[in-house]
């Protein structure tokens, strides 16, 4: 999903350079619920404040709602298909090359990051392995991982 939206408002409409893009993203992560759903909000509230946010978010649930609920049903009754058993697994795999490639897009706007790229970089690689391998649970790691990026960052940042 990040890939689409990023696509969209950095690259198509033009509403957010790249290190906006980040930052924005970087906070509606953070943020309760789902990210693009909060980075609606944001951008919706930045530029039409409440009014803003709230068509926004309208605006973005009310279509895929629909389609999703026609989605379901269909899936209900084609579930047991083969065909359709392997299209899911084909579009898992469509999926994590589109995190990747948008992933690689954005890393030039880590140049300007207090970090820089190689910390971030060292961080993303250090987390997949937590996650992805250890399997350990996504809270756990993000809590630890923000918190030594936001001190790493804070002291190289402030004087």
């Amino acid at each position: 999903m990040m890939a689409v939206v990023q696509q969209e408002l950095v690259e198509r409409k033009r509403w957010m350079t790249r290190e906006e893009f980040v930052e924005e993203w970087a906070v509606a992560q953070i943020m309760p619920g789902a990210n693009v759903i909060n980075l609606s909000l944001i951008i919706g509230s930045r530029y039409f404040g409440l009014r803003g946010a709230a068509v926004a978010v309208a605006g973005l649930l009310t279509a895929p709602m629909i389609l999703v609920l026609l989605l379901a049903t269909a899936y209900a009754h084609f579930a047991n298909h083969p065909g359709v058993i392997g299209a899911l697994r084909g579009l898992g795999a469509v999926a994590a090359g589109l995190i990747v490639a948008s992933g690689l897009k954005l890393s030039s706007a880590l140049k300007k990051n207090a970090l820089g790229l190689p910390l971030c970089a060292g961080l993303g690689i250090v987390s997949f392995i937590l996650i992805a391998l250890l399997r350990v649970p996504l809270g756990y790691v993000l809590l630890s991982a923000g918190t030594i990026a936001c001190v790493i960052a804070y002291r190289k940042v402030t004087p």
